[in-house]
């Protein structure tokens, strides 16, 4: 657990390839910033021979982190922030499927355990986020 200006958090940081299949997920303190974390969780993947779109949020949208990205063999869709003097341009219309990780998490927060995060330690939270990305599979 994190201390952020919103008390104790965790953020959930996740990989799917759709809105119903997750292929990887980690936590992190509520105070740590996301690109260092994406990162890792994307360095841990298997890499891709073939090109594959990584859409992300502006969270991402660093020159280190969009590098990695392009080293790896993914073409990344993630919007610059706006006070970039030199933006990129990217897809917008594969950016609008990045809505399928949102609601992706508004149906794991429908759990409550999830949404307020009542335990302390890190396993039994991974734990209960495993069990609920299972009940959700067996709702499709």
């Amino acid at each position: 657990i994190g201390r952020s200006r919103g008390g104790l958090t965790t953020k959930i940081h996740m990989v799917t390839a759709s809105d119903r299949a997750v292929v990887d997920f980690c936590l992190s303190p509520g105070q740590a910033h996301d690109a260092p974390v994406g990162r890792d969780l994307i360095l841990s993947m298997k890499r891709r021979d073939e090109h594959h779109f990584l859409l992300a949020d502006r969270a991402y949208e660093g020159d280190p982190t969009r590098l990695l990205f392009a080293e790896l063999g993914y073409i990344p869709v993630i919007p610059p922030l706006r006070i970039r003097t030199e933006p990129w341009d990217y897809d917008k219309v594969m950016y609008r499927q990045r809505n399928e990780i949102e609601r992706y998490f508004l149906r794991l927060k429908r759990f409550r355990k999830i949404f307020t995060r009542y335990d302390k330690l890190d396993i039994l939270f991974t734990g209960f986020i495993l069990f609920a990305i299972a009940i959700d599979a067996v709702l499709v």
